[in-house]
């Protein structure tokens, strides 16, 4: 018998990149044995038992003769389940047992169960992302589908079991085709901002921070609603865009997590541990994968506790909040996620949880500076607003709530965001030279702000920072400059970095 070779094309895993892997099988005469060549990782070198098992179980002859898979190209890892499915039908193909004419017009991923079954893979979102640019047809697990179906322009299919893949590719029967190109689901309930008694300047801080997109530190004692009012935020945030929606959930798709929710629009919300390692938070690992700060990208990073996390691993926040991006080296290949995310954080102004003029503070100053030091001055100086909670009055509690609906503010942000829609980009993304076209205050707000800076002793970003919070504050009002009035109340919001500064933070 002559020797057979068959091509099966495939899609790597390169962050959220997905380049081509051609899967070359040949067949030749030899002790029977497969070789998988290729850079291969463990989970792929062990797709070998995998495959011959579903081929067995699925009543198709496995080759008992020399076999030598490569996965081109060489130098790039490959890692997963995704490969056993292209290994199989190039087995198939190799062996005659599918023609080999029809295997060019389609990629192909999926794990193998023994029986024969198809399962889900990690990242299959970026593979179909990448695959609809090659003319080729995808054929995905069924039960990823109708997620791969959402990505416009993709010709896709769906098996469910290998027998099924077989009968396809010899006319003898069909895959299945998505039943609609959108997920309708039921959405999660938000909690309503009118929940929250009291704290009216958090609430402004809320809808300012929701209207820019500004990352924004509450600092309050126990009990004064900091998580209440992060936990609110999402609910101010207009749904996500199909651009967003599917640069998210291709995100969570590495990482494994369902995106049914964030290609429904849903913003997902992050709110890791403060024992969370910096990989965790930041991405990286063996294998990188991306971290909490990627997977609220376009979302919300929520960082309760906030001294209470790891200096060093905080200190990694500071180039995503500027960059928007994470860049995770290794020896074998370089990794980009994006970053893009909200910060809402929040935290005791002491060790004791109250400030050093409360009564009930029993922290030393030395105490309470240590306690902050854990937070650098360059840290919070990239966070546009820093908001003081006071204690909730008893009389706020009793009350019948009397605040405003996130129903009603959300329309506020919306249409102040669609102000920001008109310059291409969120207040909090402005560069500097786009502020002095979008955001150059009249002449008393410029004046206003000369003084603070002096008197305040702020930095260049802080200025910045200000402006763009300035920004948002007219946008809010729907005044198309931005006037003293609006920097006194962004300057309002920042006055907590002075006060810490002198309480030992830097």
């Amino acid at each position: 018998m002559a020797n057979t070779l068959a091509q099966v094309w495939t899609r790597a895993e390169l962050g959220l990149e997905a380049p081509v892997v051609t899967v070359e099988v040949h067949i030749s005469n030899g002790l029977p044995g497969l070789t998988l060549v290729g850079l291969p990782e463990s989970a792929v070198r062990e797709s070998k038992d995998r495959v011959r098992s579903a081929m067995l179980s699925s009543s198709a002859d496995y080759p008992t003769r020399r076999v030598t898979v490569n996965l081109a190209p060489a130098d790039l890892p490959k890692t997963g389940g995704r490969y056993d499915l292209p290994i199989a039908i190039g087995l198939l193909a190799a062996s005659g047992q599918v023609p080999l004419d029809k295997l060019a017009r389609y990629e192909w991923v999926g794990e193998l169960g023994l029986d024969g079954s198809l399962r889900a893979v990690s990242g299959v979102l970026p593979i179909a992302m990448a695959a609809r640019s090659s003319g080729r047809c995808l054929v995905v697990p069924l039960e990823q589908l109708a997620v791969c179906a959402v990505v416009p322009g993709l010709d896709v299919v769906g098996a469910a079991h290998l027998l099924d893949v077989i009968a396809y590719l010899n006319d003898e029967g069909s895959l299945v085709a998505p039943n609609g190109r959108t997920l309708s689901i039921d959405p999660v309930p938000q909690p309503d901002l009118s929940e929250v008694r009291g704290q009216a300047v958090g609430k402004r801080a809320l809808e300012i921070a929701a209207a820019g997109g500004h990352s924004l530190l509450f600092v309050g004692p126990p009990g004064s609603g900091k998580s209440m009012l992060a936990n609110r935020l999402a609910g101010l945030l207009p749904p996500l865009s199909e651009s967003e929606r599917l640069e998210v959930a291709a995100i969570h798709s590495l990482a494994g997590m369902p995106v049914e929710s964030i290609l429904a629009g849903q913003r997902p919300t992050q709110s890791p541990h403060h024992s969370s390692s910096s990989v965790s938070l930041v991405g990286g690992g063996s294998k990188p994968r991306p971290g909490a700060i990627s997977l609220a990208n376009h979302s919300i990073l929520f960082l309760d506790e906030l001294p209470e996390f790891d200096r060093r691993t905080l200190e990694m926040l500071r180039e995503p909040l500027e960059s928007g991006e994470v860049r995770i080296a290794r020896a074998a290949y370089q990794a980009t996620y994006p970053a893009r995310f909200q910060l809402i954080a929040a935290m005791n102004p002491s060790p004791s949880g109250f400030f050093a003029d409360d009564p009930k503070c029993q922290s030393t100053p030395e105490q309470t500076a240590r306690y902050l030091a854990k937070i650098s001055g360059p840290l919070l100086d990239r966070i546009d607003l820093q908001v003081e909670l006071p204690a909730v009055e008893v009389s706020a509690l009793q009350n019948a709530p009397d605040g405003e609906s996130t129903a009603t503010v959300a329309a506020r942000v919306l249409q102040a965001r669609a102000f920001a829609q008109v310059r291409g980009k969120l207040n909090a993304e402005l560069s500097p030279n786009e502020l002095d076209i979008y955001a150059k205050p009249d002449a008393a707000g410029a004046k206003l702000l000369a003084q603070a800076m002096q008197r305040m002793g702020l930095s260049a970003r802080s200025y910045h920072r200000i402006l763009r919070v300035g920004r948002s504050i007219a946008d809010l009002a729907a005044s198309e400059q931005v006037q003293a009035t609006h920097l006194a109340e962004a300057l309002s919001l920042r006055m907590l970095e002075r006060r810490m500064n002198k309480l030992g933070m830097g």
